[in-house]
Formats: C-alpha cells, structure tokens, sequence
C-alpha cells in the first residue's frame, strides 16, 4: 500500500510537464515554477497524511484557482497559447479527491459546481449534480440549486420541475422546498406570458407594470421556456386563426396559464401542513410578488379562502384576506375604489368578530396584530399625493379605529404580566418605526410612551425615543 509521500510525489509528478510548458512559452520564470512546486508539495503532503481536512483541500482548490487566473491574464496579456487544459482538470481533479473523501461536506459540493459551472463544463456540471444529490437526497436546498441550474443555464423547465418533484419524495416536510415549487411554478407562468408579449400574441392582456421587476423581464428575454404538451394539443384543434381573441382565450384557458398548477402545488402544501396558517400567509406572498400575471388575483382568492377555512379567527389568515383584494393595486389605479372598499368590509367584519365579549382573550391580540397589519397597508396610501382627497378622509378614519386597537392591546398585555410580549414589541417597533418615517409624529408620540412602559428593553423602542423627545 503506497504511503502518504508517495501519494504525493505521483500527483507532484503529474504536474512536470505543465510546469515546464509554461517556463518554455515565458509565462512563468524559474524562480515562480519553484515557489509553485512547493507550495504545491505543502498541500499534496497535508492532503495524503493523516489528520487532513475538508477546509485543506477547500484552500489547495483556491490557490489552484488563482494561480490558473493568473495563467490566463498572462496568456491574453502575451498572446501566448497552452495547449492543453491542465490547471482545469487539476483542479477538477483536487475536487473530486475532496468530495470523494468528504461527500458530507456540501460546501466542497458547492465549490465544485460554482468553479464547474464557471468553466462552462455542463456535461461535468451534471455528474456532480447527480453524485451530490444521490448522496445529500434530504437536503432541500440542494435540489433547489439543481433545479435553478437546469432552469437558469440549461433553459429546462421540465428538468428544473424534475428535481423538485423528486426532492419533495425525500423532503415533503420541507416547508421552503414547497414554497420554491410554488414560486417555481409562478416563474414559469411569467415567462410564458413574457414571451407572448414580445411575441405579440397577448393584445388584449395587460402590459407589465412599470414598478416590477427589471429581472423578471428580462429572465423572459434569456430564457424561453419549452412548449407544453397543452400548446400541442391547442394546435391540433386548429382554432379560427382569423380571430385572435379565440385563440387568446382557448390558450389562456389552459392549466399552465390559470393559474391552476400553483393551485394544486398550494393545495398539496398545505395537505403536508394542514394547520400552518403561517406558511400558508407565506406562499401568499410569494404569488403576491407575480401581481403582474393575470391568474394571480384567482390564486390569491384561492389561498385566501382556503386560510379562512382552516383557521378564520387567525390572525395570518385575516391578514392574507384583508389584503388579497388590493394586492398589485397601485394609489393612480382605477380599481383602487372598488378594492378599497372589499377591504374596509373585511376588516371590519375580522374586528367585529373578534370584539364578542364570548371570545378567548387572545382575540384582542389577533385584532391588533390585524390592526398593525392594516396600519402598515394605509400609510402609504395617505402620503402618495395621487390618492383621491375622499379616499384619503376615509383611510384616515380606518387608521384611527386601527390604532385605537392597538393601543387597547397594550393595556391589556400591561395589565397581564404573564403573556409572552416580545414578539409582539418588535412588531409594534416596526410599526411605530413606519409611522416615523412617514411624518405621523401624533400617533408615534400616543403610542410610544406605553410601548416603553411595557417593553422598556426593546432597542429599537429606544431608539425612536431619541428621535422623538417629548
């Protein structure tokens, strides 16, 4: 069995004729190829003696990385040209010895696809994928970098929709693996109307709005998602070309363009966590985020109405209700009225509801945390110049009765020294902070004195005090 320097001398004298390579052509001097070999004889013998470390072999891989960058700059610089792609496969090499040696180590797995993927070796790029999660399968996040691989380099949606469906086999309890399927799905959506767009194919939709993302646009300008089996079969049943509309209809009917595949990844979630309506409230942001889309206003509903089934006196799932009708609805929009008055509706009703005097005393609680909520939700509203005056009178009148709610919690939690408070303080420094900002110097002062009383430790607290002396 050979020993730990004779492991390292075979891999030294691998690297001879590279080395003499470069010393020919100019790119490196006597004295550099020296202080390379032994800086290269450190690591080699570190790495075959007892006792070595995932973290050597990390550094060995980095130094190799450098001294590669190092090689190319000088080759461009003296326009001289290596033959080979020795420093490439050394360092492919130093990574494979590692993760073969250390396969629990994800870091080294993710240094080695990061330099793979830099390399642009995708025939590698996938062999690594494939080693990596056949050794990690219950590691969520390896499967999302897997399918954010196949979806951003490779432009595959049914690969990238592969290996999620296949990690959520390993890790169905995984509440951010459900919500990356979900915001998944709303990726595919927005990349498929994007491209209708420029295709021009979507002349009765409306446009993108000018606050959303640049990234978001332009990811449908690089990558094209693939035809559906469900775009096939529109083209077998040869609809009336003559007119567009029937056409947009009869595509924007299908399951991908609904909405209706986030609706039963939402659904399948939710079957995994069947009482979680925090993580309910979280996958309604996530669709919040995709405003823009058509089907997002009927996978808002879904969400909503599906949380105040399960849970309709929580106050996350009043949260997602109250606040689904105005989601994408800017202060200039013609549907701001409208969708103004569903939500004063449904916090009025949420707030009625949990004033029964037959109610547990935790109701109070979800009424203010509903109140901070719709607070947080109106200010902006009444510092945007645009909104109408008689809009702006009413949202006033709400943002009182809201407040009132709560600074009523407040007393209430004061005269109850047992309850647990300190989330609770870091919310009401959020909100006070928002009120700060927006110049409603009345409201922080009422509010931040009994907030100090109740926690007199919460910093941020402190802070707004210097900020607002009395």
């Amino acid at each position: 069995m050979a020993g730990a320097s004779d492991k390292a001398r075979f891999y030294l004298e691998r690297s001879v004729p590279e080395l003499q390579e470069l010393v020919r052509k100019k790119l490196f001097t006597n004295e550099e190829v020296g202080s390379i070999v032994k800086r290269r004889s450190a690591f080699e013998y570190k790495l075959n003696a007892r006792g070595s470390t995932a973290s050597d072999y990390a550094r060995y891989a980095e130094y190799e990385m450098n001294l590669e960058s190092l090689r190319q700059k000088r080759s461009r610089r003296l326009g001289v040209s290596l033959t080979s792609y020795t420093g490439q496969r050394r360092i492919f090499s130093i990574l494979d010895r590692a993760t073969k040696k250390f396969h629990g180590d994800t870091a080294l797995w993710l240094q080695y696809l990061t330099f793979a993927r830099r390399q642009k070796a995708n025939k590698k790029v996938s062999q690594i994928i494939t080693s990596m999660l056949r050794l990690h399968p219950t590691d969520p996040k390896l499967w999302i970098y897997a399918a954010d691989y196949a979806l951003e380099e490779r432009g595959d949606v049914t690969e990238a929709r592969s290996y999620i469906q296949r990690g959520l086999r390993f890790c169905n309890q995984s509440q951010y693996l459900w919500s990356e399927y979900l915001k998944f799905e709303m990726i595919y959506i927005a990349k498929i109307t994007t491209r209708r767009q420029i295709l021009g194919l979507d002349s009765n939709s409306p446009k993108m709005s000018q606050g959303s993302d640049s990234k978001t646009r332009d990811a449908g300008l690089i990558t094209l998602p693939r035809t559906t089996t469900g775009h096939m079969d529109l083209e077998r049943q040869k609809p009336d070309l003559s007119h567009p509309t029937e056409l947009n209809r009869n595509i924007l009917s299908t399951s991908a363009l609904s909405g209706a595949i986030p609706i039963a990844v939402f659904n399948s979630a939710m079957e995994k966590f069947p009482r979680d309506t925090t993580f309910g409230a979280q996958m309604f942001g996530i669709v919040a985020l995709f405003h823009q889309l058509q089907c997002t206003r009927r996978i808002l509903e879904h969400i909503a109405e599906t949380l105040m089934e399960i849970a309709p006196d929580d106050a996350a799932s009043l949260k997602c209700s109250i606040n689904e009708p105005v989601v994408g609805v800017g202060p200039t929009s013609t549907e701001l009225p409208s969708a103004l008055i569903k939500v004063l509706h449904r916090f009025n009703f949420a707030t009625r509801r949990l004033e029964s005097p037959d109610g547990p005393p935790e109701h109070i609680r979800i009424r203010a945390s509903v109140s901070r909520h719709m607070i947080l939700w109106i200010v902006p509203y009444l510092s945007a110049p645009e909104v109408d005056s008689d809009i702006q009178a009413v949202l006033v009148t709400v943002l009182k009765t809201a407040w009132d709610y709560c600074l009523s919690d407040i007393e209430a939690r004061t005269k109850s020294s047992s309850v647990d408070t300190k989330s609770s303080g870091v919310e009401m420094a959020t909100l006070l902070e928002k009120l700060h900002m927006y110049g409603f110097k009345d409201l922080v002062q009422s509010g931040l004195d009994p907030s100090l009383r109740l926690w007199p430790d919460e910093p941020r607290l402190l802070a707004l005090e210097a900020l607002n002396p009395r």
